[in-house]
């Protein structure tokens, strides 16, 4: 299963610029995880509501131009999953109004799917769970701060309660925060301010704690200079001066199954770039 996740800061903008079709095209993914599509689905094209190659799914924020999450699948991936279902929602979390939250899950039957499920430890029947997410900033007041930080624990208490459950649980999107100097270019200057804040990377450390495993820096141990995020007003991405805020985490005992996983930093259009997951099933 090949996953990318990808704030798009706009998904009109990012498809009238022809970039969306761009990856599509060239990574061709089974799923695709949106934050940031800052638009409700009637005000989005045939493409992006009814393309022949994705069944797409959204969670738009009530307020116009903001916010919103999306999943996409493609339909060939599609039909090889049972019991589709789709939720918007994290319980007790705050900004649900603002869709935060696009939760996408289904289950594989390996024993009709043999061809499908590639690995020999599969189970007959999988319970997959996928989470895209857009994490709130918190930098607008002191409440949206507050409510940043609890976010942040219930959708932790989500994801451990999934999990509990015995389902795979994939976790992407946009995290909002740093978690450690290696993820940033100026660490020191921007130490305890919002997205680099030590209650923000606390809560990333509890996350760690409980099992989970950020996909990217357990391959890549000790790596720098690698972001998901440039400021465009200071054209910070020109000189690379960027954050890895961007990320998937899994289960770390499925961390043997990840054959693959690269920031496609080469690949423009937002402020963001894509995070791309191979995954066996």
């Amino acid at each position: 299963m090949k996953i990318i996740t990808w704030n798009v800061n706009g998904l009109r903008a990012i498809e009238k610029k022809g970039k969306l079709k761009e990856l599509l095209e060239k990574e061709k993914p089974d799923v695709l995880f949106l934050q940031e599509i800052k638009g409700k689905v009637e005000q989005f094209d045939d493409w992006l509501k009814n393309n022949k190659e994705y069944k797409q799914f959204y969670h738009s924020a009530e307020k116009p131009g903001y916010a919103g999450t999306g999943i996409w699948v493609r339909k060939s991936f599609f039909q090889k999953l049972q019991n589709v279902e789709f939720k918007t929602t994290v319980p007790k979390a705050p900004n649900m109004d603002e869709g935060r939250i696009s939760h996408l899950t289904f289950q594989i039957d390996c024993s009709r799917q043999p061809d499908f499920c590639k690995s020999a430890k599969s189970k007959p029947l999988q319970i997959y769970d996928l989470l895209s997410i857009y994490f709130p900033n918190g930098g607008k007041s002191e409440q949206a701060w507050r409510e940043k930080l609890v976010f942040y624990d219930k959708v932790l208490d989500y994801m451990n309660k999934l999990r509990k459950r015995g389902h795979i649980v994939i976790v992407g999107g946009d995290f909002n925060v740093a978690h450690t100097p290696l993820d940033i270019k100026r660490a020191k200057e921007n130490d305890g301010k919002i997205g680099f804040h030590p209650k923000e990377r606390a809560w990333l450390d509890r996350v760690v704690a409980d099992g989970w495993v950020d996909v990217w820096r357990a391959k890549n141990p000790g790596v720098t200079d690698v972001y998901s995020w440039w400021n465009v007003f200071t054209r910070a991405r020109e000189r690379n001066v960027g954050w890895r805020i961007d990320y998937f985490f899994i289960d770390k005992k499925y961390l043997p199954r990840v054959k693959r996983i690269e920031y496609l930093t080469k690949q423009l259009g937002s402020d963001h770039c894509p995070l791309l997951m191979e995954i066996e099933i």
